[in-house]
């Protein structure tokens, strides 16, 4: 992280933003797409809005950090499950996008119980002059019809289109809490809390179980699983992580049920520090392969850890999110906080890791320098290209002016989803209902 990255310049500081937020308008998943030009958000209310990054102009240099709203469409409905009279929610839990294979856009969105397939297209024609049809769309008497005409394409406005072109359902049983898309953009994985499918992008009535943990007993359930991700270079290769704190690399050329790993990561628990929380905190809320697909990320509750895939028995880095917290468990456990899943990401470098914390502070730490920064997602902070300060949270005794103490945070603000540009220093946040995105200083 350079110097100037200790404090960050705010473009669009809310690009959604309500002063009446329903319990829908909270954002619940945020993702850039493989070249940065997009944005998509996803809400509890089972909506997708898509933002797209202005176009540098000489005259307005700085306006290539600007997103403006390019797509909004509703993804997913509340459903009845009339069989175990369950209700499932419109909730978007995870987005992922697919690279661009030619002018349109795709992404794959899913709420606990079904994956759909997106298609964001644009359309500036519309044909006219049809034979059988006017202008207006009704069909012409063909006693009418004396020659036949050419329909011809015409201008017309600019309209961006969003049509689901697969629907990927009743694979899972439990709660989906991740998708991930394969290097070979022919199959992805989702994965709910006892189970990895893998699907062909091709076929929505049959999918692959790869990964089954559920015991014949339920009363022996020890872990579940809370993420899987594909790798990203190798196709064979993916990993998911556990409520227990442990990681599993597996590899789809070994067998086709991958319920034994070929590598297993996990930091041994210091018997010293073990309390009746350790295995709560402990649990894995987010994983993620580094670009270069040499280091894996994972998040819990207090620390973000970098493994290096040939080391399984240690992190290669463990950084404290906010170990200040660390006395305040069991006021977090009674709130239910400590049950909250951050997520983390790396920048496009992967030399700095971001990811959330309470009061909507957000974490970073480079990698290199070993210099960390916490800065804040804030409406006081949200004018236009305002310079962001970095923040301190004191432990007790003689506060400084600009210091937060641990006990006058706000637990209800928190960054739980955050993404990072794939090439350049931008960031969005997602806090609430609002989404704010900060790009580095620029001259």
């Amino acid at each position: 992280m350079e110097e100037e990255s200790d404090t960050r310049k705010i473009n669009n500081s809310f690009l959604r933003d309500h002063n009446y937020a329903t319990e829908a308008d909270i954002i619940s998943t945020v993702e850039f797409n493989p070249s940065g030009e997009l944005l998509a958000t996803g809400d509890k209310g089972g909506r997708v809005v898509v933002f797209q990054r202005e176009q540098e102009t000489k005259s307005q240099p700085q306006r290539r950090g600007e997103y403006n709203v390019y797509s909004t469409f509703q993804s997913h409905e509340p459903e009845f499950d009339y069989l175990k009279s369950l209700e499932i929610e419109e909730k978007i839990n995870k987005i992922r996008w697919l690279p661009q294979q030619n002018a349109a856009y795709f992404l794959l969105s899913t709420n606990d119980k079904t994956v759909k397939l997106w298609k964001i297209s644009e359309r500036d024609r519309r044909p006219e002059g049809y034979n059988l049809k006017d202008e207006d769309g009704r069909i012409r008497d063909p006693s009418t019809i004396t020659s036949l005409r050419v329909p011809v394409l015409q201008p017309t406005d600019l309209m961006v289109e969003a049509t689901a072109r697969r629907v990927y359902s009743n694979a899972h049983t439990y709660h989906i809490n991740s998708i991930s898309v394969n290097s070979d953009l022919q199959t992805y994985i989702s994965t709910d809390d006892l189970r990895v499918n893998l699907w062909n992008l091709e076929i929505t009535d049959q999918s692959f179980n790869i990964v089954d943990i559920k015991p014949s007993n339920m009363e022996d359930l020890t872990e579940v699983i809370t993420a899987a991700e594909f790798h990203p270079q190798q196709c064979n290769t993916f990993a998911y992580s556990s409520s227990r704190g442990s990681i599993r690399l597996c590899d789809m050329r070994k067998q086709a049920l991958c319920d034994t790993h070929c590598k297993f990561f996990e930091e041994p628990e210091d018997p010293s520090t073990r309390s009746f929380f350790s295995e709560i905190i402990s649990s894995i809320s987010d994983i993620k392969f580094s670009h270069s697909g040499r280091f894996l990320m994972t998040r819990d509750y207090l620390t973000v850890k970098v493994w290096d895939l040939n080391m399984e028995n240690k992190p290669l880095e463990t950084y404290q999110v906010h170990d200040y917290l660390r006395g305040k468990l069991c006021s977090l456990y009674e709130n239910d906080c400590i049950f909250d899943k951050f997520e983390c990401v790396w920048n496009g470098s992967d030399s700095v890791i971001m990811t959330g914390s309470y009061n909507n502070f957000f974490r970073m730490f480079d990698r290199n320098t070993k210099r960390d920064v916490t800065l804040e997602a804030s409406r006081e902070n949200s004018k236009p290209r305002a310079i962001l300060k970095p923040r301190k949270v004191c432990m007790g005794g003689k506060r400084r002016k600009d210091e937060v103490t641990v006990d006058s945070l706000d637990f209800s603000k928190k960054i739980l989803h955050s993404t990072w540009h794939p090439q350049d220093n931008i960031i969005a946040v997602a806090a609430s209902n609002n989404l704010y995105i900060f790009q580095d200083k620029v001259a």
